[in-house]
């Protein structure tokens, strides 16, 4: 009597098959983590533009009409690998991307808006032109 030594072609096949359909679903929902990530530089380099605008509104009582009157330097000067500007205007910080990742098209924006409630300022995010919902960070989706 021979022992069975090792794995059959079926076996092995049906192994490969259940890998690949794993892959197919896996690596597309990699990818929208991927640029949802890179998304999210935005939103980190907002929080200074975030700060000041909310130091302008709790010091003068309304938002500051530019990143100057905020104490920012200009919009274009705060950027990252995927992020082209960040300014904010009267309690609206505007997040525009470079389109160095195709799936955030150049001049693709997001929208963090001010709103107070009992002295303190509290932010809401909001889908800009030309992005997806997909691709909206986990502080913007809802």
């Amino acid at each position: 009597m021979k022992k069975q030594q090792g794995f059959t072609l079926i076996e092995l096949m049906i192994v490969i098959a259940i890998i690949a359909i794993l892959m197919a679903i896996a690596i597309p929902a990699y990818q929208d983590y991927a640029v949802r990530t890179k998304a999210s530089e935005g939103i980190n380099l907002a929080a200074a533009a975030k700060l000041a605008t909310a130091e302008t509104y709790s010091s003068t009582g309304h938002y500051p009409p530019s990143n100057a009157s905020a104490g920012l330097p200009t919009a274009a000067s705060i950027n990252g690998k995927y992020v082209t500007s960040v300014s904010t205007v009267d309690g609206v910080v505007t997040i525009t991307y470079s389109g160095a990742e195709p799936k955030l098209p150049n001049n693709a924006t997001l929208l963090l808006s001010a709103s107070t409630a009992a002295g303190s300022v509290k932010w809401k995010c909001k889908k800009g032109a030309n992005i997806t919902d997909k691709y909206l960070p986990s502080e913007c989706r809802n």
